[in-house]
């Protein structure tokens, strides 16, 4: 496994701009970073995988190192099929610490060889949420500063109540 690829794992439903600060800070970090929309078949989401994809791709497309996929398993198992040494997680606040050191642990017990990575969020970006953010625009409040520009309009298109 290589240390300096790394996959950053999660539904982004919609990808907003806490997640994006830590897929830039984690291309700063790594070598290639792997940005991986996991399908969980016992959540409801509000956008398919591939429009998840779709905005993914266009924020993401200033990082050269950044490639995003999608992937229906384990993070473990698409680590270990990228060659990745690395899984980052991100932390809003103490509230999600526990949680993610449980998962951290499963990780390891399943794949000793990849370590788990935790990033703090900004403190600009602590209170933003995917559902806080399908919330505001399904009463079509303007998304500024919760999520990237190239997006917003995608995202009320879509969750606006009509």
């Amino acid at each position: 496994m290589n240390k300096q690829i790394a996959v950053y794992p999660g539904s982004f439903d919609p990808v907003t701009l806490g997640h994006m600060d830590l897929i830039e800070r984690a291309a700063r970090l790594y070598e290639k970073l792997y940005v991986v929309i996991l399908h969980n078949p016992e959540k409801r989401n509000s956008f398919t995988v591939e429009e998840r994809e779709a905005m993914l791709r266009q924020c993401c497309a200033p990082h050269q190192n950044v490639e995003v996929a999608s992937f229906s398993g384990l993070t473990v198992d698409f680590a270990r099929a990228v060659g990745a040494g690395v899984i980052v997680r991100g932390l809003r606040g103490m509230g999600d610490l526990e949680a993610e050191q449980s998962l951290a642990q499963v990780n390891r017990d399943l794949c000793p060889e990849i370590e788990t990575v935790f990033l703090m969020s900004r403190s600009e970006h602590r209170h933003i949420s995917s559902s806080a953010v399908r919330e505001m625009a399904h009463y079509g409040c303007p998304l500024e500063g919760y999520v990237s520009a190239c997006i917003e309009k995608v995202i009320i298109d879509k969750l606006k109540r009509t």
